[in-house]
């Protein structure tokens, strides 16, 4: 039984463009483009999965991702159910809405790095990589042997390495998530087994060509 995850990073989003910390309240969801490339998104994905119908649609609780996780969901005849688990960074309320740059630069944590915080009061990269890892499993269990979209961020996109590739907390590499991209892993083991399931990237910020 095949075990197939779509990751989906969500289209251009106002708080990106305006460069500011998007949480529950910073984040104000998609430009007019990141609606344009969502609906597109859809119609490919309907297309594409037309013979392998997903199983179930996630999203992070994020207003940029839930947006863009509505039109696929509707295109392939299920529901989207919010996982706060595939959320990016946990940044703490007093950030909510401030300019990433005075973010970074007037909150630095002193010694942040992969277990310290890099600001005052924000996640690690290790708790975030947990998190959101344990967020991928948890899906990947109770949808053995189907198909699923995740719909997230950059940093979901990102916990797949660690979650499914093994990638160690301190990657030699970055990864550049395109927006509205698809993000492919697959697995014939059973996703609940130990040893872990030996997983295969399909594809990798796949914009289609868009």
């Amino acid at each position: 039984m095949r075990t197939r995850l779509i990751f989906v990073r969500h289209g251009e989003s106002i708080h990106h463009v305006e460069g500011i910390v998007g949480g529950p309240h910073g984040c104000r969801g998609l430009t007019d483009l990141g609606h344009d490339q969502a609906r597109q998104l859809a119609r490919r994905l309907a297309v594409d999965l037309a013979a392998d119908r997903p199983a179930a649609v996630y999203s992070s609780v994020l207003r940029r991702a839930v947006q863009t996780a509505q039109p696929i969901a509707a295109a392939l005849g299920v529901n989207p159910v919010a996982d706060c688990g595939l959320c990016t960074w946990h940044t703490p309320p007093y950030a909510d809405g401030l300019p990433i740059s005075r973010f970074q630069a007037d909150y630095a944590a002193e010694g942040g790095g992969v277990f310290r915080p890099f600001e005052k009061g924000n996640e690690s990269w290790a708790e975030l990589v947990v998190r959101v890892s344990r967020a991928i499993m948890e899906i990947a269990q109770r949808h053995r042997g189907a198909t699923v979209l995740l719909v997230g961020h950059t940093e979901t996109v990102e916990g797949a390495f660690h979650a499914l590739g093994a990638q160690p907390l301190y990657r030699a590499f970055d990864l550049g998530v395109a927006a509205a991209s698809i993000t492919e892993w697959t697995t014939d083991d059973d996703t609940a087994s130990w040893p872990p399931a030996r997983w295969t990237l399909r594809r990798f910020s796949d914009t289609g060509g868009v």
